[in-house]
């Protein structure tokens, strides 16, 4: 129902009060024709009130779930700050410590003492310390803000990279709990992103149809718009921004795009983690952003993969139901089964008939001849009378 179409109650006093004016009259024509005059009271109808009702809730609730999902993560960024930040520098002063022993006696060192350097090396790798050049690095940290949030968003997807990784009881106990109503939350959020990218091709869809064009094009070209721009957004526009961050290949770029948006994370790419590279302020919360869009159009793009092959599938089932069929009434039609009723021979009463005419035909031969030659014998005897005349 279109609110600007509909007759609304209008009462209207001029700028004095002198005077009132009560009238019915649409939204548009209102808001010009009574220009000049005080608008007291404005009633609309019941059906548009339940329509703007709904599209302000609609819009309310939308906009109360963006902000709760932005802050649910922005204090899950902060709690895993405090928490694991300090944990890490002691981590990465002993791995210093380590690395300045290890150089100090590397002509001394005995093989047990080289294995057990060496699973500490590994060991501090892992926890995302490399102890690489002449410095600490205790200025940089895996646990700044940045980091953080990204890690946060890396949890409530379920993508799961395991390069970083709280290490505290606390950091853990709190993930767990964090996970357990940020994962909920997560889907939620995508839902309702997904929803509005639906709209999206809806609104393109419509404008097609008043343009003209057929149902199918409509699906198709709808179909083909959303698979080439979330293409063109979320996978090889990205793909290019790691190539020149990460110094990764495009195709690497692009493997790392789907493997993260597809919440398969192997953890064998990992955005910001190479020491030798100087990255900028909040790069992991601006690709944190990117996987949470990307989420909830490849989850898009999933359903209507999935729909498209359990078609395929009925249609498939339909076709070899109806081939099966048809195996079935060919072999009746070669019985003699599929022709109507009134239409088969019927073979039994048409031979106990054949036998009747058979004896109908020998009666009737036999009367002819007896008729022929009683005929004969009349004509004879007449020929004799004749004669015995004559």
């Amino acid at each position: 129902m279109d609110v600007f179409d509909s007759l609304l109650p209008l009462s209207v006093q001029d700028p004095s009060g002198n005077w009132n004016w009560e009238g019915s009259f649409c939204l548009g024509e209102a808001t010009q024709q009574c220009e000049g005059f005080t608008i007291y009271h404005l009633s609309l109808p019941v059906p548009c009130r339940v329509l703007l009702k709904a599209m302000c809730s609609g819009k309310l609730q939308t906009g109360l779930l963006v902000a709760g999902y932005f802050i649910y993560l922005l204090v899950g960024a902060a709690v895993f700050q405090a928490l694991e930040r300090s944990a890490e520098k002691q981590e990465k002063i002993a791995a210093a410590q380590m690395k300045e022993a290890f150089l100090q006696k590397f002509n001394h060192l005995t093989v047990p003492e080289m294995e057990q350097f060496m699973k500490n090396l590994t060991e501090a790798i892992q926890n995302g310390v490399y102890p690489v050049g002449n410095k600490s690095q205790t200025e940089d940290s895996n646990w700044d803000f940045s980091n953080s949030f990204f890690f946060a968003g890396t949890v409530v997807s379920t993508i799961g990279y395991g390069t970083l990784r709280p290490k505290t009881a606390g950091g853990q106990i709190f993930c767990v709990f964090f996970a357990l109503f940020g994962i909920p939350l997560n889907i939620v959020f995508l839902h309702h992103v997904g929803k509005m990218l639906s709209l999206l091709c809806k609104k393109l869809g419509k404008f097609l149809h008043e343009k003209g064009m057929r149902k199918k094009k409509i699906k198709f070209f709808t179909l083909l718009f959303f698979l080439a721009t979330g293409i063109l957004v979320f996978i090889c526009l990205p793909s290019l921004f790691f190539k020149k961050t990460e110094g990764w290949s495009y195709s690497e770029g692009i493997y790392f795009a789907f493997i993260t948006l597809s919440t398969i994370g192997f953890g064998d790419y990992v955005v910001g983690k190479q020491p030798d590279r100087n990255y900028f302020s909040y790069y992991r919360t601006l690709v944190a952003i990117w996987i949470i869009f990307g989420l909830a159009w490849i989850a898009l793009l999933f359903n209507l993969l999935t729909t498209v092959l359990e078609d395929t599938e009925k249609i498939i089932v339909k076709d070899l139901h109806q081939i099966g069929k048809g195996g079935k009434d060919n072999e009746a039609c070669q019985q003699g089964r599929c022709w109507p009723t009134q239409f088969i021979p019927e073979e039994e009463p048409l031979s106990s008939h054949a036998g009747g005419d058979a004896q109908k035909m020998e009666s009737l031969a036999e009367d002819s001849e007896h008729t022929i030659n009683e005929i004969d014998g009349v004509s004879y005897s007449k020929i004799i009378a004749k004669t015995d005349e004559n």
